[in-house]
């Protein structure tokens, strides 16, 4: 929803309107977008995005006038028909703005049967006799929250005054059954020796003979009751059958549409993406998603079915939807980004540029980032966002754009405060970074770092790209976007959020003149104040730990990474049979590998615990050794080592960070025992053999990881319909392999366009592509032959009136005309 030019103005004194706009099917109200206030060119720049959960026939958005006294007043709409929907399809569009009135807002349908029977008075005289039941309605508008709704019907004709017989009102209800049966005398008595159901005279005043169904919802006030909708069918057609029954579309009032001139209204700018795909179920797909599973396997990956998406799409993202949610379901995504994101490095040729285009990698870590770090951004980000929306401090540092009474100083120190807040809440946050962005991290830095291991730094820039550029700092600048706020924020915390969204994203680049990468002056002078080694560090620290996977692989071409380390006080753990059990400072240090303690600093260690082999860690209660601030860390058969924090905070810190490494281990325990086993028991459940399964449920002390509502079937044939669309390039693809394999020559213009590094594997997967999505055409095609044979035009499915069902079947009676 863009925005709306050249409304109306007000009748009062200041001319400007206060507006919002209402994004609507048919006539409920599904979504509305903030107040833009004192604007006759309200900007608004909101996305909306719903599964639509019922038939509708109109999108519709109407932009409203908020009055505090009154009820809001509507200024116009702009109504989209459902079969209209594809031409606009992803591009912005201006629509113009039309006139409301409650003649032409209706929606709903009716349920009518009409009977037409030939009555023989006592004297031996033929009359004729219309009958209208009326059934019931579905779907009616609720107006001001309820709908008391009756029906009318009126037999009408040139020569008729015929008064309009009514039902009973139905309360509180938007799907009445009415049930009521009305008779109409149609044509004068007339000797019975006729053929023809009718005199020849009365004929054509049959033919101009309607029968009329309104529609109203009864209202108690002074305004009289409400139009909800009108039918006007003509009883030609009933010369050809005596009865007949059908549900029917209400429709506008004949004179709804007042002649205006369409421009005087103003204008509003859209951008609607509708999409609809009609899944069958499982087993259908079992072919393409076996190729499309099978990618991470196939080398290499540019052969691969995913990554042939991704080459035929108009844009990335479109590919890279779809395939991310279905990987996600599968519990495939690790491997495939690894797969792609390798191929991508070993493709570029300076670390400086290492992820930087609009890749298929990129889109699918970004799309990855959005599902699975929503909860972590929440958690990191949306109460100092919440904050700054609410609290309105001048944070403006461009001298230009200073209001008056402001002071550039304090301006500065506010926006200070604001970026250490946000950085410092990003770079303690890698405990509750989700564990499938970690692996995804791990091994970005795992391919960047063996491509180029003469950059040491690129290790961290594979990552910061993602995490920093294209997640923390987009989520910053546009939280509507993530679902941090409702709506976007208004102007002054838009810039606020623009100030601090720029310099977290140069903070976290690790470039190295910061200060060179700003274009304004003004923002290099403010960013000195973060020029100092401490931020640096906090940076590699946090990427250091996200980058840390549960995946450890010890012939990795990288050192053991450094994660915590520091003094603490240790039980000894009684491995000597006679050894004493006491306590002892031990310099404790953590890696991605292994945890481990020593005497001191540098020594050799004393004890290792590789990391696999921490199955819990949990506090432990302070009545076990009379100590606070202890933890315990698991290990197989039960062995526990006793741990004492210098203080609560560093207690939860490693706490958290061990929790965290060992969050993928497969054989996590889910009870423990919150306190020590001394003196031949444990304290906290009494159990005497020190091998009793825990008594109490393991915290995790992480929020779960990732659970998605995916539906693997439906993205396998979202995938399907874009093969389906790019068919032609996927041929051409097909010949560029033909072509490759046989002249290995310079390249023709057309073929260049693809990426094929091994022509006959991609060629195979083409092949498997195709023949897939062949079937699955087949199969769609008959089952709209085979619903096309059991669907009755004016069904309850497929009421009368319903333009996109008449379009349907023009289109399927050609093409059986055609095959015929």
């Amino acid at each position: 929803l863009g925005e709306a030019k050249n409304l109306p103005t007000y009748p009062g004194p200041n001319k400007m309107r206060d507006c919002y706009c209402t994004v609507n099917l048919d006539q409920e109200e599904v979504f509305r977008t903030k107040i833009v206030e004192k604007s006759l060119c309200p900007f608004y720049g909101e996305d909306f995005y719903c599964e639509i959960p019922r038939t509708f026939r109109h999108l519709s958005f109407y932009i409203f006038d908020r009055d505090v006294f009154r009820r809001d007043s509507i200024i116009g709409k702009v109504a989209i028909q459902k079969e209209d929907l594809q031409k606009y399809h992803n591009r912005d569009t201006w629509f113009q703005l039309q006139h409301v009135d409650a003649d032409s807002e209706v929606q709903g349908k009716v349920h009518l049967e009409l009977r037409l029977s030939e009555v023989i008075t006592d004297t031996g005289v033929v009359c004729h006799k219309l009958a209208t039941r009326v059934l019931e309605c579905q779907g009616l508008p609720i107006v001001n929250g309820q709908c008391d709704p009756y029906a009318t019907v009126t037999l009408a004709g040139p020569s008729r005054q015929s008064e309009a017989k009514k039902t009973k009102v139905k309360k509180k209800t938007n799907n009445p059954h009415f049930d009521e049966v009305f008779y109409f005398e149609v044509t004068r008595p007339s000797s019975y020796n006729k053929k023809s159901h009718f005199d020849i005279e009365d004929v054509d005043e049959v033919d101009k003979m309607e029968i009329r169904v309104d529609l109203w919802n009864a209202s108690n006030l002074k305004f009289g009751d409400e139009f909800l909708g009108e039918l006007r069918l003509p009883l030609k057609f009933l010369r050809q059958s005596s009865s007949y029954e059908a549900w029917y579309f209400l429709q506008p009032r004949d004179n709804g549409n007042k002649s205006l001139k369409p421009d005087d209204l103003g204008s509003l700018r859209l951008n609607v993406v509708y999409t609809e795909d009609h899944v069958f179920s499982s087993d259908y797909y079992s072919p393409l998603r076996d190729v499309l599973l099978k990618s991470a396997d196939v080398e290499p990956v540019s052969a691969s079915a995913a990554h042939i998406l991704g080459e035929v799409c108009r844009e990335k993202q479109e590919a890279a939807i779809p395939l991310v949610r279905l990987f996600l379901h599968y519990g495939r995504i690790v491997p495939f980004i690894s797969a792609i994101a390798n191929a991508e490095v070993k493709r570029t040729q300076d670390p400086n540029t290492i992820f930087r285009g609009n890749s298929l990698t990129s889109k699918c870590i970004d799309e990855t980032m959005k599902l699975a770090g929503m909860h972590y951004l929440q958690v990191t980000l949306k109460p100092i966002i919440d904050e700054i929306c609410q609290v309105h401090k001048p944070c403006e540092i461009d001298p230009v754009k200073l209001k008056d009474g402001e002071n550039l100083e304090n301006n500065r120190e506010n926006l200070r405060q604001y970026v250490d807040r946000i950085f410092t809440v990003i770079t303690k946050s890698g405990v509750s970074c989700p564990t499938v962005m970690c692996d995804i991290f791990f091994s970005l830095r795992e391919s960047a770092a063996k491509r180029f291991q003469g950059d040491l730094d690129v290790r961290y820039t594979a990552v910061s790209s993602f995490i920093f550029l294209r997640f923390f700092a987009p989520a910053i600048l546009s939280p509507n976007l993530f679902q941090l706020t409702p709506h976007h924020p208004d102007p002054q915390t838009s810039r606020t959020l623009t100030l601090i969204s720029k310099t977290i994203q140069t903070l976290g680049s690790l470039s190295k003149s910061k200060s060179a990468s700003f274009k304004e002056s003004y923002m290099a002078t403010f960013y000195d104040y973060f020029n100092e080694q401490k931020y640096a560090d906090a940076v590699k620290n946090f990427l250091d730990l996200i980058s840390s996977s549960g995946r450890r692989d010890h012939k990795s071409i990288e050192q053991p990474i450094l994660l915590k380390e520091g003094f603490m006080i240790k039980r000894a753990q009684g491995r000597k049979r006679f050894g004493m059990k006491n306590f002892k400072k031990r310099w404790f240090r953590l890696t991605n590998h292994e945890f481990t303690y020593q005497k001191s600093k540098g020594d050799h260690p004393l004890c290792s615990i590789p990391i696999e082999n921490i199955l819990a860690v949990e506090r432990l209660e302070e009545e076990s050794f009379k100590m606070k601030n202890m933890f315990q860390v698991i290990q197989p058969e039960r062995r526990v080592l006793y741990i004492q924090a210098n203080n609560c905070v560093e207690a939860k810190d490693w706490i958290d960070i061990l929790t965290k490494v060992s969050q993928c281990n497969k054989k996590r325990l889910t009870v423990y025992h919150p306190s020590a086993y001394l003196n031949g028991h444990w304290l906290c459940c009494k159990a005497t053999a020190d091998n009793t399964p825990g008594c109490t449920p393991c915290t995790g002390g992480l929020p779960a990881n990732i659970q998605l509502d995916i539906d693997g079937d439906r993205e396998t044939e979202r995938i399907y319909s874009l093969f389906n669309l790019y068919m032609p390039k996927l041929e051409k693809m097909q010949e560029a392999c033909g072509s490759k394999s046989v002249y290995d020559g310079p390249e023709e213009e057309e073929y260049s366009t693809f990426i094929i590094d091994d022509p006959k594997e991609t060629y195979k997967t083409l092949r498997l592509i195709i023949e897939g999505v062949g079937t699955l055409e087949q199969e769609h095609a008959q089952y709209k032959r085979d619903k096309f044979k059991k669907t009755k035009y004016g069904s309850q499915e497929h009421p009368i009136g319903d333009k996109s069902f008449q379009t349907y079947i023009r289109q399927q009676s050609e093409i059986s005309a055609h095959s015929i």
